[in-house]
């Protein structure tokens, strides 16, 4: 019987067709893993919408105020409880509800509180430019977000921002929401709410007195309040207004024609003449704002009811305003109006900022910030940032570091040079030199030495940014387009200060959120350098400002360090800037004034005599809140070593035993690179010793001898002198005595001998005796001075005390009221006699040659006293009074130094006398340095 079952082989293959395909496995995958996402997600958004804060109704009409404390935790700010005028729905005119919709939220009036639409567009823009690029809030969902969140963009905060939002659309109407979002949002100049703020910037209290230019420039505000300042930004005011003009004609708000009148409006026509009331320590707020802004993502200081602990000290931020105020009182002289200034005081521990002073004659209303906004260049305060701080990091160079200071720079590649301030080139100069003086020469070879990558990565590590992201020839001396403000570059500096550490000076330590959550802002620090290049640095820099260009800085017993710096105008004379950046071990300062006339930018030179005004401004300040604490002096680390160096040796070498002391300076180096040689420039051979010379009469010559101690390969010269006439050279010999015969009789011998090296030459300073060849000479007796006087010479204030004497060769002591002086001729002056003092002199004549040398002879005295301004006649106290026509005026041309040692003062940064109290001193350009 035939088997009529499948094959094996066919079982297999009918088995296999029955799988499912491929692609219905994919898309089970799929749905699973969607299903369980769904499942997820919505299991997580149902817990954030549980944890959702209620909406309480207290919150959802007015913004709350938040609190600024100082570095102490007293308030000395609270922003947003004035300048705040609520309104109803019914006041809003229909041109400002249009404007306000057709910008924030167009289908307000259509949708339930979130716009599905939006949020699709939104969604589709985070997944190309990451979450958080765009977002799809309604006025809705900015009410609940200002009432109720922080402004994280956290997906967590969106899902109960939507919820709550619905929640809002089903407890309140539309008008009420839109009442609610207008009364709560910050307009800028201290007004909150859309009543206060057409009053503030128009001038109007009743809304529908309010054009249709207005209310776009209204419902543009809240975007960037402060950017679209139309007192501040009047240009960029009118961007966004005709942004809103533009949105509105596209919702069929307005026509185009409308828009297109509305255009030509120009912005300060409609701005009310008094701009709004000044804020306490704006300067400093504006910093405030900025880092809150930065850190804490979507906080706004005047609307979410903060508590900002700061670090403001107000006594410190009371004195640097003051100094930017025409105050009779102030010491800062100004030369006028269009002078602008700008400081900022840190604490160079911490970098906790003290205080900013962001310009002059500021009214506390928001305008240009020079202290955090005002970039400008450098000019020589980066040489220790970009060229000398790299060169010790990177380098190990030592203070003394050898630097060609030959010829002007030549840029490579261009026709241009860069050429000393002073236009002086002194050859090799030392580190410490070069920047003590503000070179600019060595600056720039500095740099090139230590290279740019190196510089650009030790700059960036204290703060400073380039421009194009690159390091050029001119950074070397602040003249590029590297531009810095006051806080960044006394950040930079105080790392100097501060054993190396750096962190970006902060004016917020923390901020409270009303609902206890809070954020430490306190930025980290981080080693920037290390502790022997900031203490060497510094060490350099005290220099500088006791002897170099920051002369005028300087503040007797502080220990401090500092750098000036200016900048220079293309083709024309004078400085558009002037800096001065120093610090103690408490405090840094860096005080800026330029010739701008106005925040944008247009530039002038600072007026002649005046670019030592920063330095001015330092000290004054430095000084004033250095009272009454303890400023220690900065620690030089044990990486440091202090070594003694002849001076002009390169390489350093040690100073030897016979380097004048003139000629030994103390510079530092990083432990292991001081120099282990010594300098052989000043060294000599030792001289004889013990050189003694007898005459022999039996033989009629002369027997020399002496010692020698020094293992120097060395000869001896032997020369002879008789009865004073020229040096001989008798002979050379390697011994160690000498006999001299056929010697000329009854003569005086002066018998020299020097020792002359074998190797090269040189030789020792000569050694002399003297010895004579006939019979002694009885000694003769030394005799006193005779004819001792002393006159008055009323006209001059002068003694003249004169005398003779007669006997062997003799110098003679005088003693004036027991101070003793010795000298040659027969006769002194006493200067400076005071009216009424007696003048007791004495006279001893002292032997010179031969056996009287150092013999004394008997005293002679005299006295005199000086008359009173109505007494008789001074009376010599010698046997007979001298005749008024022999006073004996002493040698008429032995007037010696006056005392008027004049010097070259190069104390300017610029080639400015610093002591020109006329401030009529030539300006130079210390940075112009840079384009020469």
């Amino acid at each position: 019987m035939a088997n009529n079952s499948p094959s094996r082989t066919a079982r297999r293959k009918q088995k296999k067709s029955k799988k499912k395909p491929l692609w219905k496995k994919i898309l089970l995958s799929l749905f699973i893993i969607f299903v369980v996402l769904v499942i997820g997600a919505s299991a997580i958004a149902a817990y954030w919408i549980a944890t959702a804060p209620d909406l309480d109704k207290s919150k959802l009409s007015d913004p709350l105020a938040s609190e600024i404390l100082d570095k102490d935790g007293k308030a000395f700010a609270v922003l947003g409880e004035k300048n705040r005028t609520k309104v109803s729905y019914n006041d809003l005119p229909q041109v400002l509800i249009d404007a306000v919709t057709a910008t924030e939220d167009a289908r307000f009036f259509e949708h339930s509180g979130i716009d599905l639409r939006r949020i699709g567009g939104a969604v589709i823009a985070n997944i190309k430019d990451g979450f958080g690029s765009e977002g799809a809030s309604t006025i809705t969902q900015q009410v609940v977000e200002k009432s109720f969140l922080s402004a994280d963009k956290k997906i967590s905060l969106k899902v109960q921002e939507q919820w709550l939002a619905l929640q809002l659309e089903r407890d309140y109407s539309k008008e009420e929401i839109l009442e609610m979002y207008l009364n709560k949002i910050f307009y800028g100049s201290n007004a909150y709410g859309v009543a206060a703020a057409a009053e503030t910037y128009f001038g109007k209290e009743d809304l529908n007195d309010l054009t249709l230019p207005e209310a776009a420039i209204l419902a543009g505000l809240p975007q960037r309040p402060t950017a679209y300042n139309p007192f501040k930004n009047p240009e960029l005011t009118k961007e966004r207004m005709n942004t809103v003009l533009k949105l509105m004609v596209r919702h069929g708000k307005i026509t185009e024609k409308q828009a297109e009148e509305a255009r030509k409006m120009d912005i300060p026509s409609l701005l009310v003449k008094s701009k709004p009331d000044s804020t306490p320590y704006e300067a400093f707020i504006q910093q405030v704002e900025k880092e809150v802004k930065e850190k804490v993502d979507g906080a706004d200081i005047y609307t979410d009811g903060l508590k900002i602990h700061t670090t403001i000290d107000p006594k410190v931020q009371e004195h640097v305003e003051f100094l930017l105020t025409d105050s009779e009182t102030n010491p800062i002289p100004y030369p006028d109006d269009e002078m602008q200034a700008a400081m900022t005081v840190l604490d160079t521990k911490s970098g906790a900022i003290r205080a900013v002073g962001g310009r002059r004659n500021s009214e506390g209303k928001r305008e240009f910030n020079y202290a955090i906004e005002g970039k400008t260049q450098a000019g020589s305060t980066f040489k220790p940032i970009i060229a000398y701080g790299p060169a010790i990091e990177y380098n190990k160079i030592s203070t003394y570091h050898q630097i060609n200071d030959d010829n002007p720079y030549q840029i490579p590649g261009t026709n241009k040079s860069i050429r000393n301030w002073n236009r002086q080139y002194s050859g090799w100069t030392s580190a410490r030199e070069a920047l003590n003086k503000s070179l600019n020469v060595p600056a720039v070879k500095m740099l090139e030495e230590v290279g740019y990558d190196k510089a650009k990565e030790f700059a960036e590590g204290l703060g400073i940014k380039f421009h194009k992201n690159r390091v050029l020839i001119g950074d070397a001396i602040g003249g590029t387009d590297t531009q810095v403000t006051p806080l960044e570059l006394a950040g930079a500096f105080r790392a100097f200060g501060n054993e190396g550490i750096y962190n970006d000076p902060y004016s917020v330590t923390k901020v409270e959120f009303p609902d206890g959550k809070t954020v430490d802002l306190k930025p980290k620090a981080k080693p920037a350098m290390s502790d022997y290049t900031a203490y060497m640095i510094t060490d350099m820099l005290k220099t500088a400002v006791t002897e170099g260009t920051g002369t005028q800085a300087h503040i007797p017993g502080l220990p401090m360090a500092g750098k000036t710096g200016t900048t220079s105008l293309e083709n024309v004379e004078g400085s558009p800037d002037a800096w001065f950046s120093g610090y103690t071990t408490n405090y840094t300062i860096s005080a800026w004034v330029g010739g701008y006339h106005d925040e944008n930018k247009r530039r002038a030179p600072i007026p002649d005599g005046y670019t030592k005004i920063p330095l001015q401004m330092f000290k004054n300040t430095m000084t004033e809140i250095s009272k009454d604490i303890e400023t220690k002096d900065f620690v030089k680390p044990d990486s440091v070593v202090e070594v003694q160096v002849e001076k002009g040796s390169n390489p350093p070498a040690k100073p030897s035993k016979n380097t004048p002391s003139e000629n030994i300076i103390t510079e530092l180096f990083v432990k292991g690179t001081e120099p282990k040689g010594t300098s052989e420039k000043f060294d000599k051979l030792d001289p004889v010793s013990g050189l003694t010379a007898s005459f022999n009469k039996d033989k009629n010559s002369i027997d020399v001898s002496w010692n020698y101690d020094s293992d120097a390969d060395v000869s001896f010269e032997v020369s002879a002198q008789v009865n004073g006439g020229g040096m001989q050279s008798l002979s050379t010999t390697k011994e160690k005595s000498m006999e001299i015969n056929e010697v000329e009789p009854n003569a005086e011998y002066t018998i020299q001998v020097v020792a002359v090296s074998n190797e090269d030459g040189s030789k020792s300073e000569p050694k002399t005796t003297t010895v004579s060849t006939g019979e002694e000479k009885e000694q003769e007796e030394i005799p006193a001075v005779e004819g001792l006087s002393a006159t008055y010479n009323e006209s001059s204030s002068l003694i003249n005390v004169s005398w003779n004497y007669n006997g062997p060769p003799a110098s003679f002591e005088v003693s004036v009221n027991g101070q003793a002086q010795t000298v040659g001729s027969n006769g002194l002056e006493i200067s400076g006699a005071t009216p009424g003092e007696t003048y007791s002199i004495t006279v001893t004549p002292i032997g010179k040659e031969g056996a009287n040398e150092g013999k004394r002879g008997p005293a002679q005295s005299t006295s005199i006293t000086v008359p009173s301004e109505q007494s008789e006649p001074p009376t010599n106290g010698n046997e007979e009074d001298k005749p008024d026509d022999q006073t004996g005026n002493g040698d008429e041309n032995n007037d010696g130094d006056s005392g008027n040692n004049e010097e070259d003062n190069n104390d300017s940064d610029e080639q400015d006398d610093q002591q020109n109290q006329n401030n009529q001193q030539n300006n130079s350009n210390q940075s112009k340095e840079e384009n020469e």
